[in-house]
C-alpha cells in the first residue's frame, strides 16, 4: 500500500509538441501602499504585479456514468473546466451544471484523442463493468491502460483512475477477469505517473443512480450501512482479519465522496499514491463543494 506522499509531485514531461500545453491565466493585480504615517502622492508608490494561474482542466472518462457524473458536476462546481468522453455523450439530465460539460461521443478503442486531449491537465477514468471474463479484461484493464498511454503520450500531468477495494478476498477470487483488470490498469497508471498518479480504491458506492431512464436511490442502504458501521467500528475491527470480511464490513462510500475525492486530486499536486475508503473519505472532506442553484446542484 502507498501512503499518502507529502513531496511535491513531479511533472510528467510531454513526449509530443504539436499540441497546447495546459492553459494559463494571466492576473493582473495593481496595488500601492505608503510608509504609515507618510504623506506624499500614494500614486507615486504604486506596483503591477503579474502573474500566471493554472487553469486546471480534466478529461473525465465514462464522465456520463453514475460515478462520472458525478465527478463532472464536482468539478464545474470548483471552475474546473470539464470535458467527458463516453460512447453515450450528453445524459438526459435537465440540471444546468450539465450544460457547462463538453460531451464528446466516442469509444476509448478508437477515440480521436487529437478532440479531448490537448490541453488537459488530467484524465479521470471511471472505466470499468462487469461480464464475462474476457470483457472484464478488457474494459477494466485493457481499456484504462490504452487511455494511460494515450494520456502520457500527450503530455497530460496527472492521471486517476477510479478503481476497487479488494474486500480481503482470497487470492483466488482476486483472480477474476474483473479484479485483474483493475489491478493491471493500476499498474500502469502507478508506473507512467509515479510522482502523480492517483489510484481511489472505493468499496460499494452509493447515491441516486439512474439506470434506463429510472432512479435507483442505492443511498436509501448505503447511507444508513455506512454510519453504522462507522459507528461499530471498534467492535467489528478484530473480524476484520477474517477472508471475505470486507464483503460485509467495508464501509460504503457516497458517491459524492469519491467524486470529492478525485477532485483534491486533480488540483493537489500532492495528493498521488493508492487511496483506501478511508483515506477517500479524508481526501473528500477537503474539498468544499459549492452547492447553488445556478450550477443545478439542487435540481
Amino acid at each position: 500500500m502507498l501512503a499518502l506522499s507529502s513531496v511535491s509531485s513531479l511533472k510528467a514531461t510531454p513526449s509530443r509538441t504539436d499540441f497546447p500545453l495546459p492553459s494559463h491565466r494571466r492576473v493582473g493585480v495593481r496595488c500601492n501602499y505608503a510608509e504609515a504615517g507618510a504623506k506624499g502622492d500614494p500614486s507615486s508608490a504604486t506596483i503591477d504585479v503579474v502573474a500566471d494561474v493554472k487553469s486546471e482542466r480534466v478529461v473525465v472518462l465514462g464522465g456520463n456514468g453514475f460515478v462520472g457524473s458525478a465527478i463532472c458536476k464536482a468539478a464545474i462546481s470548483k471552475g474546473i473546466e470539464v470535458t467527458s468522453l463516453s460512447r453515450s455523450g450528453r445524459p438526459s439530465l435537465s440540471s444546468s451544471w450539465v450544460d457547462q460539460v463538453n460531451w464528446v461521443t466516442g469509444d476509448v478503442f478508437y477515440a480521436n484523442w487529437d478532440e479531448v486531449l490537448p490541453g488537459a491537465t488530467a484524465v479521470v477514468s471511471t472505466l470499468g463493468g462487469f461480464g464475462s471474463e474476457e470483457q472484464m479484461k478488457r474494459i477494466n484493464g485493457e481499456a484504462n491502460v490504452l487511455a494511460v498511454g494515450a494520456a502520457k503520450d500527450y503530455g497530460v500531468p496527472k492521471f486517476i483512475l477510479i478503481s476497487v477495494h479488494d474486500y480481503n478476498l482470497p487470492q483466488f477470487l482476486l483472480e477474476s477477469g474483473y479484479f485483474t483488470g483493475k489491478r493491471k490498469a493500476e499498474s500502469e497508471v502507478l508506473s507512467k505517473y509515479p510522482n502523480s498518479g492517483v489510484v481511489l480504491r472505493p468499496g460499494f458506492i452509493y447515491g441516486k443512480r439512474r439506470v434506463d431512464g429510472f432512479e435507483i436511490p442505492l443511498d436509501l442502504v448505503g447511507e444508513p450501512l455506512e454510519n453504522f458501521l462507522r459507528a461499530a467500528e471498534n467492535f467489528i475491527k478484530p473480524l476484520s482479519s477474517l477472508p471475505a470480511s470486507d464483503l460485509l464490513l467495508a464501509p460504503p462510500v457516497s458517491v459524492d465522496d469519491v467524486a470529492r475525492a478525485a477532485v483534491n486530486a486533480i488540483t493537489d499536486d500532492d495528493f498521488f499514491g493508492i487511496f483506501t475508503i478511508e483515506q477517500i473519505k479524508e481526501a473528500a472532506a477537503k474539498v468544499i463543494v459549492l452547492k447553488t442553484s445556478n450550477l443545478g446542484f439542487n435540481k
